[in-house]
C-alpha cells in the first residue's frame, strides 16, 4: 500500500512541478499574465513548487525502505523520473498543446522502461 501512496503522491508532485517549471512559458496565452515580469514569474513558480514539495517529500518519506516503504533511494529516483516524463508529456501534448508526440519520444520512453528494469533488477 505504501508503494501506491508513494506513486500517487509523486504523480501529484510532478503535475505541480511541470506547471512550476514550464507553465510560465504559456503566460502569453493568458491575457492577465502576459505582462508578468521575471520576478513575478519566479514568485509564481515558487508558489507552485511549494505544492510540488508538499507531495514529493512525503512520497519519498513513505516510500523509502528505511522508513518501512518498499523502495530503495535509486528505485524512488527512477520512479520519479518516469512519472515526471509521463506527466510532462501528457501536459505538454494535451494541455499546453505545444508539441506532438513523435517516434523518438516513444523510443526514449522505452529506454526509460529499460532503465526501470535494470534499477529494480536484483542481481
Amino acid at each position: 500500500m505504501k508503494g501506491i501512496y508513494t506513486t500517487i503522491l509523486l504523480m501529484l508532485s510532478n503535475v505541480f512541478m511541470t506547471f512550476a517549471w514550464y507553465g510560465h512559458l504559456q503566460f502569453k496565452k493568458i491575457s492577465w499574465l502576459q505582462q508578468v515580469g521575471l520576478v513575478g514569474v519566479i514568485l509564481i513558480s515558487w508558489g507552485l513548487a511549494l505544492f510540488e514539495y508538499i507531495f514529493q517529500v512525503p512520497a519519498n518519506k513513505i516510500g523509502f525502505e528505511e522508513n518501512g516503504g518498499p523502495f530503495s533511494m535509486f528505485e524512488l529516483k527512477i520512479i520519479q523520473e518516469v512519472i515526471s516524463l509521463v506527466v510532462f508529456t501528457l501536459i505538454t501534448v494535451f494541455i499546453f498543446r505545444t508539441d506532438k508526440l513523435a517516434w523518438n519520444h516513444i523510443i526514449g520512453f522505452l529506454l526509460m522502461v529499460l532503465a526501470v528494469y535494470f534499477i529494480f533488477k536484483k542481481w
